[in-house]
């Protein structure tokens, strides 16, 4: 286990999830289901599998502060600063660099900084027995068990059984498909052959470089570049040179859907996106009604109010409304039907087109 690490990605805007959301707050730094925020429950739900020491953090310059101070006993070393965003592909790679760079034996669990998981425990065991099938050669992925047949996610196809570890089933992947139409979905539901692609990827430092090599060979010589400059005065000249050059493009297509010797543990954790406004009702506390509250004021008078989410820091009221989510925040007020709150992102593509940042 000395070799075992947990990389946390913790970049990302998290914009289905504006007014509260923002560029300067994303939804990983906000308390969207617990007290504190969803980057900090996810770094002290690791303990103890994993101490401090062997946590990392890849983010952006803008947010690393912010992200230190909800994690102070991770050492500052460990918190791998993008440049700028390049998406999640660059990101692992650039992370895992650093590191190999610094244990060559390595075992890099590649988690989420924004994702809510409800059986913490049972995490920590599966991510314990994905290492161990990792270190012999696998690639490891989480498929999460599906409740329904979800368009917004992607699928995973597990074959034939490989072993049991830890009381883990342990399947061959037989590869992902991308975010399907409803048909698809409902097929792939009946079939039972398939998990939610929960984006969370167990693996060797060195074979994960091994198919960054043979699958993105632009992207493997940056890096390469960059590595044996990590922990000398060099570092950070390197990083903004090979940055520019760095190819935009997630972990998924940039290596995932090719790589070879695909491993999938299906399980049920609790687990959640919490990619947008309606997944909230899946994961807080509802009252008698369907009701949910987030938000620092405990005032809340609802008169004939049904399957309504209420974000606000103020007493708010509503009477005779149902299926809405409404959120209040310093500077706006959004009230969305719950079935439309996937559309929030258009809202975000209006104000950037319009040029009203500053509610960005």
């Amino acid at each position: 286990m000395n070799h075992n690490y947990a990389m946390i990605m913790a970049g990302g805007g998290g914009t289905r999830l504006w007014p509260m959301s923002r560029a300067d707050m994303p939804k990983q730094l906000l308390p969207l289901v617990e007290d504190h925020s969803m980057f900090r429950v996810s770094v002290e739900r690791l303990a103890p599998l994993f101490p401090p020491e062997r946590i990392y953090i890849v983010a952006g310059r803008n947010h690393v502060e912010k992200l230190q101070a909800d994690a102070p006993s991770i050492p500052a070393q460990n918190f791998i600063v993008e440049p700028y965003g390049r998406d999640s592909g660059p990101a692992a790679a650039l992370g895992i660099a650093v590191i190999q760079k610094r244990d060559p034996q390595a075992v890099v669990a590649i988690l989420t900084a924004d994702h809510h998981i409800a059986h913490k425990e049972m995490f920590r065991n599966v991510l314990g027995a994905a290492s161990k099938l990792a270190r012999h050669g696998h690639i490891v992925t989480l498929g999460i068990s599906p409740s329904l047949p979800s368009t917004a996610f992607g699928y995973i196809r597990r074959g034939q059984a490989i072993k049991k570890v830890d009381d883990f089933q342990c399947y061959e992947s037989l590869g992902f498909t991308e975010k399907p139409d409803t048909v698809k979905a409902i097929s792939f539901i009946r079939s039972g052959e398939y998990s939610w692609n929960s984006g969370m990827f167990i693996w060797t430092a060195e074979r994960a470089m091994s198919e960054f090599a043979r699958q993105q060979p632009k992207m493997y010589e940056l890096i390469m570049r960059l590595q044996p400059t990590v922990d000398t005065p060099d570092y950070d000249a390197t990083l903004d040179e090979i940055w520019a050059e760095i190819p935009r493009i997630s972990i998924d297509f940039a290596v995932m859907e090719g790589a070879q010797n695909m491993a999938v543990i299906p399980v049920d954790i609790g687990w959640s996106d919490v990619g947008s406004w309606d997944a909230l009702f899946d994961v807080l506390d509802l009252d008698d009604y369907g009701n949910g509250f987030k938000g620092a004021s405990e005032d809340r008078i609802t008169v004939d109010t049904k399957n309504t989410l209420v974000y606000s820091d103020k007493l708010t009221v509503t009477i005779g409304v149902e299926n809405l989510v409404i959120v209040d925040t310093q500077d706006v007020l959004m009230i969305c039907h719950k079935e439309r709150t996937q559309d929030v992102k258009k809202v975000v593509t209006m104000l950037r087109e319009t040029d009203n940042t500053n509610y960005l």
